[in-house]
């Protein structure tokens, strides 16, 4: 297993792999942290620089609450100070919709976009029920009792994923944050990522797992809005894609990498 090679002045950043190789930035969703890409870590360091940040709101940087803008600042310090200026960003859920946004504002930084989970675009009647959904979780989660029953359904779902010992505890200790749920959805709504995704001129993955029904039914018209577009599912996994099937999720990021952003001139 691959360890964490690189200390950063960055808090909350997981850095591994060596220093002179392709750079892929994962960017996680709601709830978790970046500790929730283990298995990319571990699988992809050899090869490639990975670096994994907790969002605000999140890991170490759970005293913060989440908004787009300080996200997007954060990334950028990321891929200037740890990336030399230029990543393949792979970002799940929310993770994804600001990585969308980051490529939209920083096309030239960024070599590829996957994006995971993220092909519901929260304008229109899907604004409305991105608000609702964040309200309704940001009032629940005002009860202690209740985050902590969803941090432990949580626990108990990355348990039972085919990861090691070692990996779930890395992610169940990083910790899991329903409120930052909440928080994100109303910051998120009626900001149009599927144009966001247009104005990117570079290579972008749409991918989803097969059984999140919500995200695969807006895959077409997501990957339609890109300008080099590539669709791809995982079959039998939901939203969580990457730790349903870590090993099918991390040889998609692989591919993209190998044939399509480093794909050898003149194939």
């Amino acid at each position: 297993m691959s360890q964490i090679e690189q200390e950063t002045e960055i808090e909350g950043v997981d850095v591994a792999g060596p220093p002179d190789a392709q750079p892929i930035v994962f960017v996680h969703g709601a709830m978790f942290t970046g500790k929730m890409w283990a298995p990319q870590r571990d699988a992809l360091s050899d090869e490639f620089r990975v670096i994994a940040p907790d969002l605000p709101g999140h890991g170490a940087r759970s005293e913060e609450t989440f908004q787009l803008e300080p996200a997007l600042d954060l990334l950028d310090e990321i891929v200037e100070t740890l990336a030399d200026g230029h990543a393949i960003l792979v970002g799940l859920s929310l993770g994804g919709y600001v990585s969308t946004e980051y490529a939209s504002r920083h096309p030239e930084k960024v070599d590829g976009l996957v994006v995971v989970g993220s092909s519901a675009n929260p304008v229109g009647g899907m604004g409305v029920v991105t608000r609702a959904v964040g309200s309704a979780s940001r009032l629940v989660t005002r009860s202690d009792l209740v985050e902590q029953g969803i941090r432990h359904a949580g626990e108990r779902w990355v348990r039972n994923r085919d990861l090691s010992p070692e990996i779930q505890e890395e992610i169940i200790e990083a910790g899991i944050y329903p409120r930052q749920f909440g928080e994100a959805g109303p910051d998120l709504r009626w900001e149009d990522f599927r144009a966001a995704l247009g104005t990117y001129p570079g290579p972008t993955l749409v991918l989803y797992g097969s059984r999140d029904l919500v995200m695969r039914k807006g895959g077409e018209d997501h990957a339609a809005a890109a300008n080099q577009a590539y669709l791809a599912s995982i079959d039998g996994v939901g939203h969580i894609a990457n730790l349903h099937r870590p090993e099918a999720f991390t040889d998609a990021v692989r591919r993209f990498s190998d044939e399509i952003v480093n794909a050898p001139s003149g194939d």
